[in-house]
């Protein structure tokens, strides 16, 4: 078989090439061919089908993203923003912390310890490649219904391999989501996310500057696994019949990465690179035009000195292979001996495959011949851009009209008591501890909080005690009424969360997982849901540093509820003074911060008592969310309460009992006046948050909130081993324990 170069392909114009099998739409492959003047060549068609897809060239969301830096409110903690490969922000006394959030959910189906293993070692490369060491790890994910034969496939997989990579690299999982609706059944989102630090001079870009800096390739050597694997499975439909394009999920060595991680920071530590870029999705060929595109020159590759595991791959599946554990440097001559001495003490395979060039081209060279040349722009960042059509569904009215508000309620304080249990006991708010205990959430002795809290914490500065606190959320039901609406919620849950801890919210991170782009109605969705995150983070101050954007994420015509997961990540200056959700201690008052509306539309009560979806989500108001942080971070700092937890899914009821059940202590609830007991339990209406207060402070906290102006009113008490809303009902703790923690435990066995 002809070896197809440059020069071929210049010859033979009229040669018939698989455009269409990789992904590529023909207007795409007639634009490739514009660009080059020619016909590309076979390497040069798998590198732009796999920049060019959905998941790494983010054509169909580019249109909308630009909001988030057109609208980005001004915060001086900002340190790098959207492009590069994780946002980085200041947390004070020097140090820098960058997080991100992003996607791996179809090769999570396909394979599922495979593809959420890959997915927590991809994200930590990203982290990794700032310059930061990474300290901690979250999953927020999303199954099918929680007794479908299918998730007890896929679920028992994804979060065995979430904790296998995680555990063997060392990194506690501090938090995230488990969430079960029949939306999700063949389309399950694995979301994961790292957290990374550093100090402010250790910040590092992924750029390719400097003629005749050096190349190199080091990790693991590259294999067939992965061909293809997210950039083209992220890009297209499941289909419910039919054969679909299933290209090998990636597959991860966590002990290899461990390796890489500690080799990348010493070589970090020594200054040895002038750009860096970790291999993820498209591999070799997002690395090498990423780097060329953001560096000054051009870029020459030698691809036949890539370090293999088969070695029958061609050209073409090299630049394609998604292989883990594998990063791409750029280094001076004079530093590139020291660097591969570094490489060699970790025992990690490094490789000089080319260097940068005066030029304004990446070429690449198989066994002395030219296989591409193009311009590296054109591959990493002039893909297309869709303006895709949208429109608001013609069901939407009807959805919003069916308000949860005239569902039948209770009858007697029997039933009330009897749908309590049924809520704390339903999938999505029964403990998680079945799944959370898979992983470890104390290694590093840096920890300072983990789910079930509301927001994972780690100590960043032992002397000091600063920290910082993270949280995701995303309420797809909600996102289905009101995509803007919900993607607002889901931000301002998260900030609640991390301020319920006592820090203070700094910046956002999403992933945003939507069905097809080529649906208007999921396209209006999308642009609702942007649309909504942006104008709240001009609102609360805390810009969007990345993320990622998951589409396709349905099977045939039935998409997923949109499903915007936020991640809010805050400081606090000293850990010790953190806020638990435990009431620890008889005697504490409980106070609800925050106004109790009748809202039920999207609520935990309509999905578990009546299987209903419909109504409006409950209203947001981000001016009272960022008063209601300013409280509880005061109120934390000052030692005004002993315990928080933020209001959401579930309402009352769902955080009373997390809260008495983590700390062994009972409630004693007390309806106020202007509410029924029905509506305080299990309104879902945004802006709260419960807190237990010491008597001492009573006085303290209520002038507080009185001269800020936030409702506030006292509910009860710390008391006694059952929760009793007076005058309605009561529950042991034995009775709600065992409904609360047997649910996932017997549904997964």
């Amino acid at each position: 078989m002809t070896l197809d170069t440059v020069k071929h392909a210049a010859e033979t114009p009229d040669t018939e090439q698989p455009w269409s099998e990789l992904g590529l739409k023909k207007d795409e492959y007639e634009r490739i061919r514009e660009i080059l003047g020619r016909r590309p060549t076979g390497a040069e068609l798998a590198m732009y089908s796999v920049m060019w897809s959905e998941h790494c060239s983010y054509k169909s969301s580019k249109v909308h993203l630009r909001q988030f830096g057109e609208k980005a409110p001004e915060n001086d903690a900002l340190l790098v923003g959207i492009g590069e490969n994780a946002g980085v922000v200041d947390v004070g006394q020097g140090y820098a912390v960058t997080f991100k959030v992003e996607s791996h959910n179809h090769p999570s189906y396909i394979e599922p310890y495979q593809g959420a293993a890959t997915g927590v070692g991809g994200i930590v490369r990203d982290i990794l490649a700032m310059g930061a060491r990474p300290v901690a790890v979250m999953d927020p994910l999303r199954f099918g219904a929680a007794d479908h034969p299918d998730t007890k496939r896929v679920l028992p997989g994804v979060v065995a391999g979430i904790g296998g990579y995680g555990n063997c690299l060392g990194l506690p999982n501090i938090g995230g989501e488990v969430v079960f609706d029949p939306c999700y059944q063949g389309n399950p989102l694995v979301n994961a996310l790292c957290v990374g630090v550093m100090k402010h001079e250790d910040i590092h870009l992924a750029k390719a500057s400097g003629a005749g800096n050096k190349v190199i390739l080091y990790g693991a050597r590259t294999g067939g696994d992965g061909i293809g694997g997210v950039s083209v499975l992220a890009s297209e439909t499941f289909e419910s019949t039919g054969p679909a394009k299933r290209p090998a999920v990636q597959v991860g060595d966590p002990f290899q990465e461990k390796l890489l991680i500690e080799c990348t920071l010493e070589i970090f530590k020594e200054n040895l690179v002038a750009g860096i870029q970790d291999l993820g999705g498209a591999g070799l060929s997002c690395a090498t035009s990423e780097l060329a595109s953001a560096g000054s020159g051009g870029m020459r590759v030698e691809l036949d000195t890539v370090p293999l595991r088969d070695a029958t791959l061609s050209p073409e599946e090299i630049l394609m292979s998604e292989s883990q554990e594998r990063m791409c440097a750029i280094v001076e001559p004079g530093k590139v001996d020291r660097f591969l001495e570094i490489c060699e003490k970790w025992d990690v395979i490094a490789t000089v495959i080319g260097e940068v060039t005066d030029g304004e081209r990446l070429e690449i060279f198989w066994h002395g011949e030219q296989i591409v040349d193009v311009p590296p722009r054109t591959v990493a960042h002039e893909g297309p851009v869709y303006e895709r059509p949208y429109a608001r569904p013609e069901w939407q009215d009807a959805l919003q009209a069916d308000d949860a508000g005239r569902l039948p309620r209770p009858a007697s304080a029997g039933e009330l008591r009897e749908q309590v249990l049924k809520l704390v006991a339903s999938p999505n708010q029964a403990s998680k501890s079945w799944i959370t205990d898979q992983y470890d959430r104390f290694v590093q002795g840096n920890t300072v909080l983990a789910q079930p809290e509301d927001s994972g914490m780690v100590r960043v500065d032992a002397d000091t005690n600063l920290g910082v606190a993270v949280a995701t959320d995303g309420n797809g039901r909600y996102a289905k009424l009101d995509p803007y609406a919900g993607a607002q919620l889901a931000l301002a849950e998260a900030y609640r969360n991390v301020a319920a801890s006592g820090a203070k919210p700094l910046a956002v991170s999403d992933c945003l997982n939507f069905g097809s782009p080529e649906d208007p109605a999921v396209m209006w969705q999308f642009a609702e849901a942007t649309r909504g995150l942006a104008d709240a983070c001009q609102i609360l101050g805390t810009p969007v540093t990345g993320g990622n954007v998951s589409l396709y994420n349905q099977t045939g015509d039935t998409a997923i509820h949109p499903t915007p997961v936020v991640a809010v990540l805050g400081v606090i200056d000293d850990v010790t003074r953190r806020t638990p959700i435990a009431f620890a201690e008889e005697g504490q008052l409980l106070y609800l911060l925050g106004e109790t509306r009748e809202e039920f539309g999207g609520s935990a009560w309509s999905q578990v008592v009546h299987e209903h979806l419909g109504g409006l989500p409950p209203r947001v108001d981000l001016e009272r969310e960022r008063l209601l942080a300013e409280i509880l971070i005061s109120a934390s700092r000052d030692g005004m309460i002993d315990a928080a937890h933020d209001l959401s899914d579930g309402g009352l009821i769902q955080a009373i009992t997390e809260s008495c059940l983590r700390g062994g202590h009972g409630a004693r609830l007390i309806v106020p006046d202007g509410l029924d007991a029905f509506t305080l339990l299990f309104s879902e209406s945004a802006g709260r948050a419960v807190v237990a207060v010491p008597r001492s402070e009573e006085l303290r906290f209520n002038d507080m909130c009185g001269a800020r102006g936030l409702p506030v009113t006292r509910i009860g008490v710390v008391d006694g081993d059952a929760i009793e809303v007076q005058g309605e009902f009561s529950v042991p703790l034995s009775e709600l324990r065992t409904a609360h923690e047997e649910t996932i435990p017997a549904l997964l066995a």
